[in-house]
């Protein structure tokens, strides 16, 4: 049995291998990885002598520990070594990436490998993502013990399990390394999207491609919008467009307006009609405008409808819209003519029209208004939302306050409010 007990990658990197007669066979430059049950193990190191590369297989070491590494094989029995992309290596392809810590909801870096006897094998239990695993590898980490030790305090271990690790692509070669999937759909998706941002786009996608329809539209919203694009790009066109119809349409609209034209049409297709015309409508209004900003999801009743009534259709019509704050109240031609609080109406007889509890000193932007002059209504009375009206008075949609602070706060500032 070549190894017992556990140590650190960086406790034998370049630690000199013996063979048989005591004389050097080189110094370990790596470890090749395989896939083991139940966890990767080591198959072979590569070692270095002479600035020439040789595989020492697994089962050709005698003894395996911190202190001592020593062969069965000898110098001129070593197979010279060229490195490969199918190998799977610790130190090229493991230290020093990234890795998805779901629980601190964060990418962290791996600084060291922690491996374990196991049978005859040694596998990789836990990647070091603390400041131990940089102590480690600089040869420091006894001495800062010792120091830290005097301010009678310690430094803690900072260890991800690899049963809660996976490779982020099929190919085993320079990976990024994620924990399992449905472990990140759990996380707010404003985490989610500060993970995705900190990786590349490339490997952004394919963490995002596997989150289901309503956490993925949630989490792209929370995205920059050329990260947006190039996700929905990245994605078949029949779940791209499931995203984009689980979005609300000023959300959707966003993203679809940052595509090539051909992209968009295309999803639109993809998307049901009513949908899809919502989103178009939205579509037609310049960027920095009270309609580009808008959304067209609110509700409106009649006049003569009764409180009960009101309420009971809410109760259903609710369920498919982002932020409600007010009823919005319309004659037959769809025009605005008055709007109540959701207090107001809940607080009124259940046998009182709408007609009866409505504000009809209506404060409203005009579509082509620019969207600085909405948010100075929106502040200066203090609303929660501001309905968007042409000038014949037909209500278009509502720019909520979210909207405004959206435009106001830089992204970072942004997201830390969505999760509050």
């Amino acid at each position: 049995m070549p190894f017992l007990g556990e140590v650190f990658s960086s406790e034998i990197i370049r630690k000199t291998v013996l063979d048989p007669r005591g004389e050097e066979l080189g110094k370990v430059k790596d470890f090749v990885i395989v896939k083991g049950d139940p966890l990767p193990r080591v198959s072979a190191l590569i070692i270095e002598r002479k600035k020439r590369f040789f595989y020492l297989s697994w089962s050709d070491l005698n003894i395996f520990n911190k202190k001592i590494i020593s062969s069965k094989a000898y110098r001129d029995s070593l197979q010279p070594y060229e490195f490969r992309e199918d190998d799977l290596l610790i130190v090229r392809d493991i230290l020093d990436k990234q890795i998805v810590d779901a629980n601190g909801a964060k990418v962290v870096r791996v600084n060291d490998i922690k491996l374990e006897g196991y049978n005859e094998d040694a596998v990789l239990i836990a990647v070091d993502v603390g400041m131990r695993g940089i102590l480690r590898r600089l040869g420091i980490e006894r001495g800062s013990d010792e120091f830290l030790s005097v301010f009678k305090t310690t430094l803690p271990f900072t260890l991800i399990s690899w049963n809660y690790i996976q490779p982020l692509r099929p190919k085993l070669n320079a990976i990024t390394l994620t924990v399992p999937r449905q472990m990140l759909s759990e996380l707010h998706p404003a985490d989610i999207a500060d993970i995705i941002s900190q990786v590349s786009r490339e490997e952004g996608a394919h963490l995002f491609k596997d989150l289901d329809i309503e956490t993925a539209a949630e989490a792209l919203s929370e995205l920059k919008p050329e990260m947006q694009a190039d996700i929905i790009n990245a994605m078949d066109t029949e779940k791209a467009a499931d995203i984009i119809e689980e979005m609300p349409p000023d959300d959707a609209a966003d993203i679809l307006s940052d595509l090539p034209t051909e992209k968009a049409k295309e999803l639109l297709e993809n998307i049901e009609k009513e949908d899809a015309e919502d989103i178009q409508e939205l579509l037609g209004h310049e960027e920095d405008t009270a309609g580009g900003l808008m959304t067209n999801e609110y509700i409106a009743f009649p006049p003569a409808m009764t409180v009960l009534e009101a309420s009971e259709k809410f109760k259903i019509e609710a369920r498919d819209v982002e932020n409600v704050f007010y009823i919005y109240v319309v004659d037959k031609d769809e025009k605005l003519i008055g709007v109540t609080s959701l207090r107001e109406m809940f607080l009124a007889e259940p046998d009182c029209l709408l007609a009866d509890i409505m504000e009809t000193n209506l404060k409203t932007a005009s579509p082509g208004d620019d969207e600085m002059d909405a948010a100075e209504i929106i502040s200066k009375y203090n609303l929660l939302a501001l309905p968007v009206v042409d000038d014949e008075g037909y209500m278009h949609g509502i720019i909520t306050v979210d909207d405004i602070i959206d435009i106001l706060l830089p992204t970072s500032a942004r997201r830390k409010r969505r999760n509050a």
